[in-house]
């Protein structure tokens, strides 16, 4: 076989995930094993060693056909020299990741966060495939996000880019506290956590829903009351699409992609919750910058990080 492929590897706390990807972005095998964290930087990277290249023995392919390995990891990271400054879900700093691995491996690595790893798995071989401009979201615990310009991660000059939950977005008298420390941030109303905290503030409060009855509230709870008429949990749904829709706005006058892709827990709600951010987007939003720009579920689910990790070779 003389076709290239590419390896993507996705590092989490618990589980590192590796996946092999032809050329067209399109994820032919999966592998998953242990991150080991608790035993030390060392195994950390010896286990990204040894899964990338079981992956690809176990497979039909040859090493040689190995075109190079992306990897997909949460924390301050020097992008373009491949450092891992600190990862706190795996207890590493200082780390040369990209190094290490191309010694190891013998292969061009590139590294990048998880987030834009994801927003690239998903510009590349998913919801936005053959899409050159496009930002993605993740509504999980937080709001993460990606933007793609041309086709590539746009990163920033201290690889801050894409940071879309802590666009300060909520006003001063609406505004609490977001866990980075700053106020009004968009993750403090429309991501899981923010529904859930809205949820259980009306809860305390004495309002009159549904969601009294729920003894541990998730997100799930809150859109599904919502779904289901309790005016309460349609206030909450409404302002976390609220905000969100209004965020896509401010971005589409300043980059003007042609798709928003939501991904993450929280967009399982689908249209009922895709028909109010539209709403909003459409109402805010500029006709030239909003002309044939879609808002779109994304496709790739879990596996959008090893696919954009691979990615990171050719469109990194």
């Amino acid at each position: 076989m003389s076709e290239k492929i590419y390896v993507g590897v996705d590092v989490g706390g618990t589980a590192i995930k590796v996946g092999i990807c032809n050329a067209d972005g399109q994820l032919l095998r999966t592998y998953e094993g242990p991150t080991e964290s608790n035993k030390g930087t060392d195994t950390i990277l010896q286990n990204i060693a040894k899964y990338a290249q079981q992956i690809v023995a176990e497979s039909e392919y040859d090493w040689e056909q190995v075109d190079g390995v992306g990897v997909g990891i949460a924390g301050f990271l020097d992008i373009p020299n491949g450092i891992v400054k600190f990862a706190p879900n795996l207890k590493i700093e200082n780390v040369n990741l990209k190094g290490y691995l191309e010694q190891a491996l013998n292969k061009i690595v590139k590294v990048n966060n998880d987030a834009n790893v994801a927003a690239l798995g998903e510009a590349w071989g998913g919801a936005g495939k053959g899409i050159a401009h496009c930002v993605c979201y993740t509504l999980g615990t937080g709001v993460g996000g990606g933007i793609i310009i041309d086709g590539k991660i746009v990163e920033g000059y201290a690889g801050m880019a894409g940071e879309l939950g802590h666009m300060a977005i909520v006003p001063d008298l609406e505004a609490i506290q977001c866990g980075c420390g700053k106020m009004g941030c968009l993750e403090t109303v429309s991501s899981a956590t923010g529904i859930i905290r809205m949820a259980k503030d009306a809860v305390e409060r004495g309002d009159r829903t549904s969601l009294s009855q729920v003894e541990f509230i998730m997100a799930k709870d809150v859109l599904d009351a919502a779904k289901a008429g309790d005016e309460v949990a349609t206030r909450i749904v409404s302002r976390a699409a609220y905000y969100l829709g209004k965020s896509m706005a401010m971005l589409a006058i300043v980059l003007n992609p042609q798709y928003f892709i939501i991904g993450g827990g929280v967009s399982k709600a689908g249209d009922f919750l895709f028909d109010q951010i539209r709403e909003v987007f459409e109402k805010y939003t500029q006709d030239q910058a909003k002309e044939n720009v879609k808002i779109v579920a994304a496709t790739l689910g879990n596996n959008a990080g090893v696919v954009g990790a691979a990615g990171l070779i050719l469109r990194g």
